[in-house]
């Protein structure tokens, strides 16, 4: 069984998506023991809460030093036994003690096809606005590991999403969630828990 830490920021809304597939039995060997939010009172931890799962906030600037917010976050993970670490819309730069201690176990998922509209900023509306703004015809989603640097990390999973002439920031941000990031990542983790996912000179193979 894989054991699974949900790290947030806001509604929750990928991981309603890995909650669903876990209920439907889509996802029999995975168990999401803990949601962490970096906000407080984020909508998310109410999903989390009506579903049984431990809801918890660490928010940075309770802690008068990072060192203490970065054990603050290790011990939780740890506490709960986490084979995998999840980012689902963590707007939190995740500590450098917490990427070493979980190497190749943290995976986050990106509005976009990295390494288009990624790195520092882009999050949020801003992928979209600016996919918009270059006029692209194939925007998405990807599922990747996390690594010391900003979406730098191996990509595990991509998506494409087409654009419509009468995109919003808004319209696309819904459809690429809806067509991209609720099918690709539950499907990345059911990758990992069934251990088909290698990762080899920062490229991701996937087994048969």
């Amino acid at each position: 069984m894989l054991r699974v830490g949900v790290l947030i920021s806001g509604g929750g809304t990928n991981l309603q998506a890995l909650i669903d597939n876990v209920e439907k039995g889509q996802l029999d060997n995975v168990t999401i023991e803990v949601v962490i939010s970096s906000k407080k009172d984020a909508y998310g931890l109410e999903r989390a809460r009506d579903h049984g799962i431990r809801a918890v906030e660490i928010i940075k600037k309770d802690y008068s030093d990072p060192g203490l917010f970065e054990e603050a976050l290790l011990d939780e993970l740890d506490r709960n036994n986490i084979d995998l670490v999840v980012l689902a819309g963590y707007l939190q730069i995740v500590p450098s003690k917490v990427v070493e201690a979980y190497k190749n176990r943290i995976i986050n998922i990106h509005p976009s096809l990295i390494p288009a509209f990624c790195g520092n900023g882009f999050y949020g509306l801003k992928v979209h606005e600016e996919a918009i703004k270059r006029g692209v015809k194939i925007t998405g989603a990807t599922v990747h590991f996390v690594d010391e640097g900003t979406d730098t990390g191996p990509i595990i999973m991509q998506k494409a999403v087409e654009l419509k002439d009468d995109d919003t920031p808004e319209s696309l941000q819904l459809r690429v969630m809806e067509e991209a990031e609720w099918v690709i990542l539950p499907e990345a983790v059911g990758l990992i828990a069934k251990g088909k996912v290698v990762v080899n000179n920062n490229v991701v193979r996937i087994k048969e």
